[in-house]
């Protein structure tokens, strides 16, 4: 009974419930009604959205490591770009210096290249001078040797005359004008001399074929082999150079002229030897 007492009730309120969405609302009350509830329903919405937006709080820690690390980005960014100017600036230094080097590689260059044309022009002057002194004291010789060549007849001459004077028999005043004369062949001796002239009289000395001139030979058995005789004409030498080759005869048939000998020799280069150590020891 409880059960249809139940659906007798339900009955009449679905009816009512059926006959007021049958009722018709005017449009004017509608929209009055939207917009009266349009604030009520927009700001509860933003009310909704507004805690998705909040900042989560930091504490003073987060803060301060937060700012430590900003701090350090800042720095570390300062320190890139200060290193890239320092390294374009050291690209820049590098290609300077090696420009200055390429410079100072040329100036080098240049400065050994006029050392060495000094060196040599100055090596070329050193020659010249040796060349054109030796030159001109070669010329003084040849001058001197010229000269002394052309008086060296007029002084055979004048010998000539001594000795056929002095062989003949000649009063006082003949043997005083023979002395004269001689006197004026001695200073004329002497004078060559000076320049470095020598006679050269091998009477009686061993052949050399260097200085003399060998004319004749004469068989004399009393003396060595190839001995000067006679002496025809004097030789002369000038700076140890012969001038003049001295005309002689060479004896032949006689015996061996002996070899020169050996303590001679010894003594000769002990000298040397003396010498050749007293000069090392003067120049330590």
């Amino acid at each position: 009974m409880s059960a249809s007492k139940t659906q007798q009730e339900a009955a009449p309120a679905a009816s009512v419930e059926a006959e007021e969405k049958d009722v018709k609302i005017p449009v004017e009350s509608v929209d009055e009604e939207a917009t009266a509830t349009e604030p009520d329903t927009a700001e509860p919405a933003h009310e909704a959205a507004e805690p998705t937006e909040e900042v989560p709080t930091m504490t003073e820690e987060e803060m301060v490591e937060a700012a430590i690390r900003a701090g350090e980005e800042a720095a570390e960014n300062d320190f890139k770009l200060k290193y890239e100017q320092v390294q374009s600036e050291l690209v820049e230094l590098r290609h300077q210096l090696a420009e200055a080097q390429e410079v100072r590689d040329g100036a080098d260059a240049k400065v050994k290249e006029a050392q060495d044309r000094m060196q040599r022009l100055q090596a070329d002057w050193e020659n010249f001078r040796r060349r054109t002194a030796a030159e001109r004291l070669a010329e003084r010789d040849r001058a001197t040797e010229k000269l002394v060549t052309s008086l060296l007849p007029v002084i055979d001459d004048i010998e000539r005359a001594i000795e056929h004077a002095r062989a003949q028999e000649m009063n006082e005043q003949m043997s005083q004008f023979v002395d004269g004369v001689d006197a004026v062949h001695t200073k004329m001796l002497d004078v060559l001399a000076h320049e470095g002239v020598e006679p050269i009289d091998p009477k009686g000395e061993a052949f050399n074929p260097l200085e003399h001139q060998a004319v004749g030979r004469v068989e004399d058995a009393s003396q060595y082999e190839e001995t000067v005789n006679d002496v025809y004409q004097k030789g002369y030498r000038m700076a140890d150079r012969v001038i003049r080759s001295a005309m002689v005869t060479v004896t032949y048939g006689g015996d061996k002229r002996p070899a020169p000998e050996p303590e001679a020799d010894e003594a000769t280069a002990s000298g040397e030897g003396a010498a050749e150590d007293g000069g090392a020891a003067s120049e330590e």
